[in-house]
């Protein structure tokens, strides 16, 4: 229950601050941010500080509503179900949490290593019982493996993609023996490098054999009254099917649910970053009204919410069990007692480019010549410090590569540039030591290009993202079956479940039928004008033949390039002459975001 205070940790030092208590600390920092925003700024900002020093985990929020009737994506799962493995084994890290999440009620800790399997090159592998153990641990079966909780099998092939895992496994059986395992990509499913072992997690917080399900029936019905039969969950749960949103009733799956703090190791400190008791009071709220707004409806009756989460009287209760470090960015107004801590961080001065001055960097240019200490800038790429480091050097000054934050700390360097990514800056003035990250130079832009590079590598004007985008009679492309026309929907029963499907018309007025969930296999028809887009033939090789021979068309314009290029190699010219300063002056002047075809061209360029 032992508290101290962090006073004036301005922009970046407050992650630094938690990096180097991190390393002192002999145990697990627990960090709670008020949002899954600031969990994912401190986690980036950690990863630079600290590298590959110590373990930097996170148990993201599912990024549904409270009570949502859609269920958390599957990569969002594979996280958090590989932290809440490993924590228990963490003698040494930081844990990033926001506060939602905290308050979220978890399975208990033994039912993850209970349902965890070990397997290893040389280990036996009966392939129906991996398959049934497959399938009670929540793992699908489907043609292609392509996300986490999925898994494929063609003869002696067995391909896996393990929750927790970042890329999939294929696993070679020679009889009954597990003879190679290797990783593969899953866009182009081509295998990479070979492994000794992997560690299969369940595919759900929750179990899925018969004996839980049973358990969830019995205690569906003690929960709620009335006839069961008329509630979807029960209905879909009691067939073997997990319907959206089954996490809202986790409880019923366990005789008794965990909390986050059950599964911290002994010795956990925890560090609270920002107003955490009025962002608690802020989501217990939304709990409170979401379930209020929906608990009246009969095929999703709802558990109470003290049943799903943490009250923040609670939360604060469990705190109050762990030594704390409360974090403010303010300094103190008065000297510090012996509960405050204040650090001698000051704001970073302005130093953003500036498109109308001349030079545009002259603020920066300025912090960089009459600043007293060491200073390190930080940009995003390499490619980007590589721009900044030139267009120093054009105003004589010089600025050293290092590998890092700790590669600078070593060095003497007195001003360095190096690759990361910081949201802030700060200057500390003890040292003195001035950070001045790549958004300190270009504002929200930098931020900008980040989430745009979060975004699909797909060609953008072929994503189908929603079903409005497409109208009764345009052509689209299947991965696997080539061209066709898009009718509609169409509700059909499959295996006593009713689902949607997308129906496609192709040559010969043959169908296909596509379930909505396999949307990302559909493609727009980029070719020539709708009307005249050709229909492929359904169980013929015209697809291949097609794919085929644009493979072929590849090969031959790369090998125009290659010609193009050696002989601009074995020409000799002087180049052409451009002022880096007036172009940089209109990049920066350009007040748009790029559209997404713009930044592919850049990209490509």
């Amino acid at each position: 229950g032992d508290r101290l205070h962090w006073h004036g940790l301005a922009g970046a030092a407050g992650a630094l601050a938690i990096a180097q208590a991190a390393r002192r600390h002999d145990g697990l920092v627990l960090a709670i941010t008020e949002t899954t925003l600031a969990a994912q700024q401190l986690q980036r900002e950690l990863r630079f500080y600290l590298g590959e020093a110590l373990p930097t985990l996170t148990l993201p929020d599912w990024e549904t509503l409270p009570y949502d009737v859609f269920s958390p994506h599957q990569d969002i799962v594979s996280e958090r179900i590989a932290t809440l493995y490993r924590l228990p084994q963490t003698r040494q890290g930081i844990l990033i949490v926001p506060v939602a999440t905290l308050m979220q009620r978890l399975p208990p800790p033994d039912y993850l290593a209970s349902h965890s399997l070990l397997l290893a090159v040389g280990d036996r592998f009966d392939l129906d019982s991996m398959r049934a153990r497959l399938d009670q641990a929540g793992y699908r079966c489907v043609s292609e493996v392509m996300e986490h909780g999925e898994f494929a099998v063609r003869g002696s092939l067995i391909d896996l993609f393990p929750m927790g895992s970042r890329l999939p496994y294929r696993i070679d059986l020679f009889d009954d023996e597990v003879d190679s395992i290797r990783t593969f990509d899953p866009e182009t499913q081509r295998t990479q490098e070979k492994v000794e072992r992997i560690e299969l997690l369940p595919a759900h917080e929750f179990p899925t054999t018969e004996a839980d399900i049973t358990r969830f029936r019995q205690a569906y019905r003690a929960t709620f009254e009335g006839d069961p039969s008329r509630s979807l969950i029960y209905r879909e749960v009691s067939a073997g099917n997990l319907p959206n949103g089954i996490e809202y009733y986790l409880p019923l799956f366990f005789e008794r649910t965990a909390t986050l703090f059950d599964y911290l190791p002994e010795a956990t400190l925890a560090v609270r970053l920002g107003d955490l008791r009025q962002a608690a009071d802020d989501v217990w709220h939304q709990i409170q009204q979401r379930y209020e707004q929906r608990r009246h409806d009969i095929e999703r009756p709802l558990l109470a919410p003290e049943r799903l989460f943490l009250a923040p009287d609670q939360v604060r209760g469990e705190l109050n069990g762990l030594p704390q470090v409360v974090c403010f960015g303010e300094p103190l107004a008065t000297a510090p007692g012996g509960r405050d801590v204040a650090f001698a961080v000051s704001p970073l001065p302005d130093v953003s480019l500036d498109p109308r001055a001349e030079p545009q960097s002259e603020r920066l240019e300025a912090v960089l010549k009459t600043f007293p200490g060491r200073v390190l800038l930080i940009a995003e790429s390499e490619g980007r410090r590589e721009a900044l480091i030139e267009r120093l050097a054009r105003r004589g000054i010089e600025l050293a590569l290092v590998a890092g934050w700790q590669a600078f700390l070593d060095g003497s360097e007195r001003l360095a540039a190096a690759i990361g990514s910081l949201d802030h800056g700060a200057v500390l003035t003890e040292l003195p030591l001035a950070l001045i990250p790549e958004t300190a130079l270009y504002g929200d832009r930098a931020q900008q290009r980040r989430r745009r590079r979060r975004a699909s590598q797909r060609d953008p004007e072929a994503i189908i993202r929603d079903l409005t985008d497409l109208s009764p009679g345009a052509p689209v492309v299947h991965e696997e079956h080539g061209v066709g026309r898009y009718v509609g929907l169409q509700a059909l029963e499959v295996e006593g479940l009713r689902q949607e499907f997308l129906t496609l018309e192709y040559a010969d007025g043959a169908k296909l039928y596509v379930p909505v969930t396999s949307l990302h296999l559909i493609s727009r028809y980029t070719g020539a004008e709708g009307d005249n887009a050709p229909l492929h033939r359904l169980g013929s090789d015209q697809w291949e033949k097609a794919r085929r021979k644009a493979a072929e068309k590849a090969r031959d314009v790369a090998a125009e390039l290659l010609d193009i290029y050696a002989r601009r190699e074995a020409s000799k010219r002087e180049p052409y002459r451009f002022s880096e300063e007036d172009y940089y002056a209109f990049a920066d002047a350009v007040p748009f975001e790029e559209t997404p075809d713009q930044e592919a061209a850049i990209e490509a360029v």
